[in-house]
Protein backbone atom coordinates (compact mmCIF):
# COMPACT_ATOMS: atom_id res chain seq x y z
CA UNK A 1 0.00 0.00 0.00
CA UNK A 2 2.95 2.35 0.51
CA UNK A 3 3.53 2.84 -3.46
CA UNK A 4 -0.39 3.86 -3.79
CA UNK A 5 0.49 6.57 -0.83
CA UNK A 6 3.35 7.86 -2.29
CA UNK A 7 1.50 7.88 -5.66
CA UNK A 8 -1.35 10.08 -3.90
CA UNK A 9 1.41 12.33 -2.56
CA UNK A 10 2.98 13.04 -5.71
CA UNK A 11 -0.16 14.38 -6.89
CA UNK A 12 0.54 17.62 -4.67
CA UNK A 13 3.53 18.85 -7.08
CA UNK A 14 3.21 21.93 -8.48
CA UNK A 15 1.49 22.30 -12.29
CA UNK A 16 2.82 24.04 -14.90
CA UNK A 17 0.66 26.26 -16.33
CA UNK A 18 0.52 27.94 -19.69
CA UNK A 19 -0.43 31.72 -18.82
CA UNK A 20 -0.07 32.51 -22.59
CA UNK A 21 -4.06 31.81 -23.11
CA UNK A 22 -6.36 32.86 -20.20
CA UNK A 23 -9.75 31.84 -19.84
CA UNK A 24 -12.36 34.52 -19.51
CA UNK A 25 -14.45 34.39 -16.48
CA UNK A 26 -17.78 35.70 -15.31
CA UNK A 27 -19.38 35.11 -12.13
CA UNK A 28 -22.99 34.51 -11.23
CA UNK A 29 -23.90 35.70 -7.75
CA UNK A 30 -21.84 37.50 -5.43
CA UNK A 31 -22.39 35.87 -1.92
CA UNK A 32 -20.33 34.14 0.45
CA UNK A 33 -19.46 31.32 -1.88
CA UNK A 34 -18.23 33.53 -4.59
CA UNK A 35 -15.57 34.55 -2.28
CA UNK A 36 -13.82 31.16 -2.01
CA UNK A 37 -14.12 31.12 -6.15
CA UNK A 38 -12.66 34.46 -6.73
CA UNK A 39 -9.73 33.17 -4.49
CA UNK A 40 -8.82 29.88 -5.98
CA UNK A 41 -9.58 31.90 -9.50
CA UNK A 42 -7.14 35.06 -8.78
CA UNK A 43 -4.08 32.57 -7.82
CA UNK A 44 -4.61 30.87 -11.56
CA UNK A 45 -2.37 32.40 -13.75
CA UNK A 46 -4.08 31.86 -16.66
CA UNK A 47 -7.49 33.37 -15.73
CA UNK A 48 -9.12 36.90 -16.11
CA UNK A 49 -12.35 37.85 -14.56
CA UNK A 50 -14.16 39.84 -16.82
CA UNK A 51 -17.93 40.28 -15.21
CA UNK A 52 -19.99 39.18 -12.58
CA UNK A 53 -23.72 39.26 -11.90
CA UNK A 54 -26.42 39.47 -8.80
CA UNK A 55 -29.87 40.49 -8.67
CA UNK A 56 -29.16 42.77 -5.72
CA UNK A 57 -28.62 46.60 -7.03
CA UNK A 58 -24.92 47.49 -5.76
CA UNK A 59 -23.87 43.83 -4.57
CA UNK A 60 -21.89 42.90 -7.30
CA UNK A 61 -20.00 46.05 -7.85
CA UNK A 62 -19.15 45.93 -3.72
CA UNK A 63 -17.65 42.42 -4.09
CA UNK A 64 -15.46 43.02 -6.81
CA UNK A 65 -14.19 46.02 -5.52
CA UNK A 66 -13.04 44.15 -2.59
CA UNK A 67 -10.63 42.49 -5.32
CA UNK A 68 -9.65 45.62 -6.09
CA UNK A 69 -10.90 44.68 -9.54
CA UNK A 70 -12.62 47.76 -10.35
CA UNK A 71 -12.90 47.16 -14.79
CA UNK A 72 -15.12 44.20 -13.72
CA UNK A 73 -18.11 44.56 -15.51
CA UNK A 74 -21.13 44.39 -13.76
CA UNK A 75 -25.20 42.98 -14.23
CA UNK A 76 -28.63 43.07 -12.74
CA UNK A 77 -28.69 39.60 -13.42
CA UNK A 78 -26.83 36.44 -14.79
CA UNK A 79 -29.24 36.25 -18.17
CA UNK A 80 -27.77 39.96 -18.76
CA UNK A 81 -24.20 38.66 -18.55
CA UNK A 82 -23.85 35.65 -20.45
CA UNK A 83 -26.60 37.26 -23.62
CA UNK A 84 -23.45 40.11 -23.88
CA UNK A 85 -21.37 38.77 -26.49
CA UNK A 86 -18.78 41.54 -26.07
CA UNK A 87 -17.61 40.32 -23.07
CA UNK A 88 -16.12 37.09 -25.19
CA UNK A 89 -16.43 35.39 -21.75
CA UNK A 90 -15.56 31.30 -21.70
CA UNK A 91 -16.77 30.06 -18.76
CA UNK A 92 -18.95 31.11 -15.61
CA UNK A 93 -19.34 30.11 -11.86
CA UNK A 94 -22.43 29.55 -11.04
CA UNK A 95 -22.65 30.69 -7.18
CA UNK A 96 -26.34 31.50 -6.77
CA UNK A 97 -28.41 30.06 -4.06
CA UNK A 98 -29.91 26.50 -4.59
CA UNK A 99 -33.05 27.76 -6.66
CA UNK A 100 -31.26 29.50 -8.91
CA UNK A 101 -29.05 26.82 -10.07
CA UNK A 102 -30.88 25.03 -12.92
CA UNK A 103 -32.15 28.84 -14.61
CA UNK A 104 -28.66 30.11 -14.44
CA UNK A 105 -26.68 27.00 -15.89
CA UNK A 106 -29.07 26.64 -18.86
CA UNK A 107 -28.97 30.31 -19.59
CA UNK A 108 -25.13 29.76 -19.43
CA UNK A 109 -25.05 26.74 -21.66
CA UNK A 110 -27.37 28.06 -24.05
CA UNK A 111 -25.06 31.13 -24.63
CA UNK A 112 -22.12 28.60 -25.50
CA UNK A 113 -20.29 28.70 -22.27
CA UNK A 114 -18.27 26.33 -19.85
CA UNK A 115 -20.24 26.08 -16.16
CA UNK A 116 -18.75 25.41 -13.35
CA UNK A 117 -22.05 25.05 -10.92
CA UNK A 118 -22.08 24.90 -7.42
CA UNK A 119 -23.35 22.03 -5.49
CA UNK A 120 -26.40 20.75 -5.15
CA UNK A 121 -26.82 20.11 -8.67
CA UNK A 122 -30.17 21.56 -8.10
CA UNK A 123 -33.54 21.48 -6.34
CA UNK A 124 -35.19 18.56 -8.14
CA UNK A 125 -34.53 15.87 -10.47
CA UNK A 126 -36.78 17.59 -13.19
CA UNK A 127 -34.73 20.40 -12.84
CA UNK A 128 -31.48 18.29 -13.01
CA UNK A 129 -32.28 16.72 -16.30
CA UNK A 130 -33.40 19.82 -17.87
CA UNK A 131 -29.84 21.56 -17.05
CA UNK A 132 -28.10 18.07 -18.75
CA UNK A 133 -30.13 18.36 -21.74
CA UNK A 134 -29.17 22.23 -22.53
CA UNK A 135 -25.34 20.44 -21.78
CA UNK A 136 -26.49 18.21 -24.57
CA UNK A 137 -27.41 20.46 -26.72
CA UNK A 138 -24.31 23.24 -26.14
CA UNK A 139 -21.20 20.49 -26.20
CA UNK A 140 -20.11 22.65 -23.70
CA UNK A 141 -18.61 21.24 -19.88
CA UNK A 142 -20.56 21.34 -16.73
CA UNK A 143 -18.71 20.54 -13.72
CA UNK A 144 -20.86 20.41 -10.55
CA UNK A 145 -18.95 21.79 -7.08
CA UNK A 146 -17.83 18.52 -5.19
CA UNK A 147 -14.38 19.13 -4.61
CA UNK A 148 -14.35 16.76 -1.75
CA UNK A 149 -13.94 13.98 -4.04
CA UNK A 150 -10.50 15.93 -5.37
CA UNK A 151 -9.29 15.30 -1.92
CA UNK A 152 -6.01 12.58 -1.59
CA UNK A 153 -7.99 10.56 1.05
CA UNK A 154 -11.16 10.21 -0.83
CA UNK A 155 -9.16 8.70 -3.92
CA UNK A 156 -7.76 6.50 -1.89
CA UNK A 157 -10.92 5.75 -0.61
CA UNK A 158 -12.58 5.20 -4.31
CA UNK A 159 -8.94 3.36 -4.52
CA UNK A 160 -9.67 1.03 -1.83
CA UNK A 161 -13.45 -0.23 -3.07
CA UNK A 162 -11.92 -0.17 -6.60
CA UNK A 163 -9.30 -2.79 -5.52
CA UNK A 164 -11.38 -6.05 -4.77
CA UNK A 165 -9.70 -6.05 -1.56
CA UNK A 166 -13.08 -5.87 -0.26
CA UNK A 167 -15.09 -8.21 -2.54
CA UNK A 168 -18.36 -7.92 -3.17
CA UNK A 169 -19.70 -4.20 -1.88
CA UNK A 170 -23.27 -4.69 -0.69
CA UNK A 171 -24.14 -2.36 2.58
CA UNK A 172 -23.02 1.09 3.18
CA UNK A 173 -23.38 3.29 6.12
CA UNK A 174 -22.61 7.05 5.58
CA UNK A 175 -23.75 10.82 6.40
CA UNK A 176 -22.32 13.20 8.43
CA UNK A 177 -23.74 16.23 10.80
CA UNK A 178 -23.16 18.98 12.98
CA UNK A 179 -24.08 19.18 16.91
CA UNK A 180 -25.19 22.98 16.29
CA UNK A 181 -24.26 24.29 12.77
CA UNK A 182 -27.29 25.61 10.78
CA UNK A 183 -25.86 27.90 8.59
CA UNK A 184 -27.02 31.77 8.86
CA UNK A 185 -24.50 33.85 9.20
CA UNK A 186 -24.45 35.06 5.88
CA UNK A 187 -28.89 35.60 6.47
CA UNK A 188 -31.54 33.08 5.07
CA UNK A 189 -30.75 31.95 2.17
CA UNK A 190 -29.56 28.37 3.10
CA UNK A 191 -32.69 28.35 5.34
CA UNK A 192 -35.96 29.42 3.56
CA UNK A 193 -37.63 26.95 1.25
CA UNK A 194 -37.87 30.22 -1.62
CA UNK A 195 -34.47 30.18 -2.16
CA UNK A 196 -32.82 26.87 -0.86
CA UNK A 197 -35.80 24.19 -1.68
CA UNK A 198 -33.48 21.82 0.63
CA UNK A 199 -31.24 21.86 3.80
CA UNK A 200 -29.18 19.80 5.08
CA UNK A 201 -29.75 17.38 2.94
CA UNK A 202 -28.48 19.86 -0.10
CA UNK A 203 -26.00 21.48 1.87
CA UNK A 204 -23.88 18.40 2.81
CA UNK A 205 -26.06 15.47 2.18
CA UNK A 206 -24.55 15.76 -1.18
CA UNK A 207 -21.14 15.46 -0.18
CA UNK A 208 -21.21 12.37 1.97
CA UNK A 209 -23.39 10.56 -0.72
CA UNK A 210 -20.61 11.52 -3.43
CA UNK A 211 -17.90 10.02 -1.04
CA UNK A 212 -19.09 7.19 -1.22
CA UNK A 213 -21.02 6.33 -4.68
CA UNK A 214 -18.18 7.95 -6.32
CA UNK A 215 -15.95 5.21 -4.79
CA UNK A 216 -18.37 2.17 -5.66
CA UNK A 217 -19.10 3.78 -9.64
CA UNK A 218 -21.73 5.34 -8.97
CA UNK A 219 -24.72 2.62 -9.15
CA UNK A 220 -28.37 3.77 -10.58
CA UNK A 221 -30.91 4.80 -7.23
CA UNK A 222 -33.57 2.43 -7.10
CA UNK A 223 -35.74 3.07 -4.05
CA UNK A 224 -36.30 5.25 -1.33
CA UNK A 225 -37.46 5.20 1.79
CA UNK A 226 -36.88 8.69 3.40
CA UNK A 227 -37.17 11.08 6.40
CA UNK A 228 -36.56 14.62 7.20
CA UNK A 229 -37.64 17.35 10.12
CA UNK A 230 -36.67 20.45 11.45
CA UNK A 231 -36.98 20.68 15.20
CA UNK A 232 -34.12 22.63 15.56
CA UNK A 233 -34.32 25.28 12.42
CA UNK A 234 -38.02 26.18 13.52
CA UNK A 235 -37.33 26.83 17.15
CA UNK A 236 -36.40 30.20 18.39
CA UNK A 237 -34.20 28.96 21.36
CA UNK A 238 -32.26 27.03 19.41
CA UNK A 239 -28.78 28.24 20.75
CA UNK A 240 -27.00 29.68 17.79
CA UNK A 241 -30.21 32.09 16.86
CA UNK A 242 -29.94 33.35 20.18
CA UNK A 243 -26.41 34.04 19.96
CA UNK A 244 -26.56 35.90 16.86
CA UNK A 245 -30.14 37.69 18.21
CA UNK A 246 -32.11 36.24 15.24
CA UNK A 247 -34.87 34.08 16.77
CA UNK A 248 -37.37 35.64 13.90
CA UNK A 249 -35.21 33.16 11.84
CA UNK A 250 -37.31 30.22 13.40
CA UNK A 251 -40.63 31.63 11.37
CA UNK A 252 -38.76 31.23 8.25
CA UNK A 253 -36.78 27.87 8.51
CA UNK A 254 -38.43 26.48 5.54
CA UNK A 255 -35.85 23.03 4.84
CA UNK A 256 -35.09 20.41 6.74
CA UNK A 257 -32.17 20.08 9.64
CA UNK A 258 -32.24 16.61 9.45
CA UNK A 259 -32.72 13.70 6.94
CA UNK A 260 -32.27 9.83 6.86
CA UNK A 261 -32.89 7.23 4.26
CA UNK A 262 -32.65 3.57 3.42
CA UNK A 263 -31.86 3.59 -0.37
CA UNK A 264 -31.67 0.40 -2.95
CA UNK A 265 -28.72 0.83 -5.47
CA UNK A 266 -28.62 -1.35 -8.47
CA UNK A 267 -26.34 -4.74 -7.80
CA UNK A 268 -27.96 -5.31 -4.15
CA UNK A 269 -25.91 -2.43 -2.55
CA UNK A 270 -28.25 -1.10 0.36
CA UNK A 271 -27.06 2.41 1.27
CA UNK A 272 -28.43 3.57 4.83
CA UNK A 273 -27.52 7.62 5.15
CA UNK A 274 -28.52 10.05 7.68
CA UNK A 275 -27.49 14.07 7.78
CA UNK A 276 -27.69 16.65 10.11
CA UNK A 277 -27.11 20.33 10.46
CA UNK A 278 -28.15 20.13 14.26
CA UNK A 279 -28.91 17.25 16.36
CA UNK A 280 -28.08 16.12 20.35
CA UNK A 281 -25.66 13.39 19.31
CA UNK A 282 -21.75 14.33 18.65
CA UNK A 283 -21.64 12.40 15.38
CA UNK A 284 -24.13 10.64 13.10
CA UNK A 285 -21.40 8.19 13.20
CA UNK A 286 -18.22 6.66 11.07
CA UNK A 287 -18.87 5.87 7.13
CA UNK A 288 -19.18 2.11 6.94
CA UNK A 289 -18.78 0.07 4.11
CA UNK A 290 -19.29 -3.72 3.96
CA UNK A 291 -17.79 -6.39 1.94
CA UNK A 292 -17.68 -9.79 1.08
CA UNK A 293 -13.82 -9.89 1.82
CA UNK A 294 -13.40 -7.00 4.01
CA UNK A 295 -14.83 -3.75 5.50
CA UNK A 296 -13.51 -0.46 5.23
CA UNK A 297 -14.29 2.11 8.12
CA UNK A 298 -13.73 5.90 7.41
CA UNK A 299 -13.75 7.70 10.40
CA UNK A 300 -16.07 11.33 10.66
CA UNK A 301 -15.12 14.63 11.43
CA UNK A 302 -16.63 17.04 13.49
CA UNK A 303 -18.00 19.15 10.59
CA UNK A 304 -17.94 17.77 6.97
CA UNK A 305 -14.76 19.29 5.93
CA UNK A 306 -13.94 17.77 2.43
CA UNK A 307 -11.80 14.88 3.79
CA UNK A 308 -11.76 12.32 6.33
CA UNK A 309 -11.87 12.11 9.89
CA UNK A 310 -8.33 9.77 10.30
CA UNK A 311 -7.04 6.42 9.54
CA UNK A 312 -8.88 4.46 7.57
CA UNK A 313 -8.92 0.88 8.49
CA UNK A 314 -9.92 -2.18 6.71
CA UNK A 315 -11.18 -5.57 8.35
CA UNK A 316 -10.19 -8.48 6.77
CA UNK A 317 -8.55 -12.23 6.94
CA UNK A 318 -5.66 -13.01 6.40
CA UNK A 319 -4.08 -16.57 6.73
CA UNK A 320 -7.20 -17.64 8.34
CA UNK A 321 -6.87 -14.79 10.94
CA UNK A 322 -9.13 -11.64 11.39
CA UNK A 323 -6.71 -8.80 11.14
CA UNK A 324 -7.43 -4.74 10.97
CA UNK A 325 -4.74 -2.98 8.32
CA UNK A 326 -4.36 1.09 8.99
CA UNK A 327 -4.15 3.54 6.00
CA UNK A 328 -2.47 6.51 7.29
CA UNK A 329 -4.32 9.96 6.75
CA UNK A 330 -2.67 11.71 4.16
CA UNK A 331 -1.78 15.13 4.91
CA UNK A 332 -1.06 17.91 2.85
CA UNK A 333 2.39 19.03 2.05
CA UNK A 334 2.84 23.09 3.39
CA UNK A 335 1.69 25.24 0.53
CA UNK A 336 -0.15 22.57 -1.91
CA UNK A 337 -3.32 23.26 -3.83
CA UNK A 338 -6.44 23.13 -1.00
CA UNK A 339 -9.14 21.26 -2.57
CA UNK A 340 -11.22 23.91 -3.47
CA UNK A 341 -8.30 25.06 -5.37
CA UNK A 342 -8.16 21.64 -7.53
CA UNK A 343 -11.40 21.93 -8.52
CA UNK A 344 -11.38 25.55 -9.93
CA UNK A 345 -7.82 24.43 -11.63
CA UNK A 346 -9.58 21.43 -12.91
CA UNK A 347 -12.35 23.22 -14.48
CA UNK A 348 -10.48 25.92 -15.96
CA UNK A 349 -7.82 22.96 -17.68
CA UNK A 350 -11.11 21.51 -19.26
CA UNK A 351 -12.12 24.31 -20.42
CA UNK A 352 -8.62 24.99 -22.36
CA UNK A 353 -8.06 21.31 -23.05
CA UNK A 354 -11.64 20.41 -24.22
CA UNK A 355 -11.32 17.79 -21.69
CA UNK A 356 -14.19 15.79 -20.19
CA UNK A 357 -15.98 17.98 -16.50
CA UNK A 358 -13.80 17.52 -13.73
CA UNK A 359 -17.47 16.41 -11.68
CA UNK A 360 -19.57 15.01 -14.37
CA UNK A 361 -23.63 15.75 -14.52
CA UNK A 362 -24.18 12.54 -14.97
CA UNK A 363 -23.02 11.08 -11.64
CA UNK A 364 -24.37 14.12 -9.90
CA UNK A 365 -27.72 13.16 -11.45
CA UNK A 366 -27.90 10.17 -9.41
CA UNK A 367 -26.78 12.57 -5.89
CA UNK A 368 -30.01 14.41 -6.87
CA UNK A 369 -32.47 11.73 -7.53
CA UNK A 370 -31.66 10.27 -3.90
CA UNK A 371 -31.98 13.81 -2.51
CA UNK A 372 -35.41 14.52 -4.43
CA UNK A 373 -36.60 10.87 -3.72
CA UNK A 374 -35.66 11.65 0.49
CA UNK A 375 -37.88 15.11 0.44
CA UNK A 376 -40.63 13.39 -1.52
CA UNK A 377 -40.49 10.01 0.33
CA UNK A 378 -41.36 12.15 3.90
CA UNK A 379 -43.74 14.02 2.69
CA UNK A 380 -45.88 11.02 0.77
CA UNK A 381 -44.92 9.12 4.30
CA UNK A 382 -43.61 5.42 2.06
CA UNK A 383 -40.57 4.20 -0.40
CA UNK A 384 -40.89 5.89 -3.89
CA UNK A 385 -39.18 4.60 -6.62
CA UNK A 386 -36.26 7.04 -8.87
CA UNK A 387 -37.28 7.39 -11.86
CA UNK A 388 -35.37 9.45 -14.40
CA UNK A 389 -36.26 11.21 -17.14
CA UNK A 390 -34.69 10.54 -20.46
CA UNK A 391 -32.16 13.62 -21.87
Amino acid sequence: MATSLDAFKSNQEKQTIDASRKVRIGIIGTGWIAGSHMDSYLKQPDVEIVAGADIIPGKAEAFFKKYGLDNVKCYPSGEAMVNDKSLKLDAVSVCTYNRQHAPCAIQALNAGLHVLLEKPFTVTTEEAVEVMRAEKKSGKILSIGFQPRLDDNMKMVKAICESGVLGKIYYIQTGGGRRRGIPTPFGTSFIEDKTAGLGALADIGCYSLDMVLNAIGYPKPLTVSGYKSAYFGTDPNYSNYVATGHPEYAKLFGVDDFAAAFVRLKGGIILDFRIAWAMNMDTSGDTLIYGTKGGLRIPSTECWNGSIGGDLTIYHEVAGKQVETKIPMIHDRPGAPSNFDKKIRSFVDACKNGGEAPVPSSQILYNQAILDAIAQSSEKGREVKIVIPEI
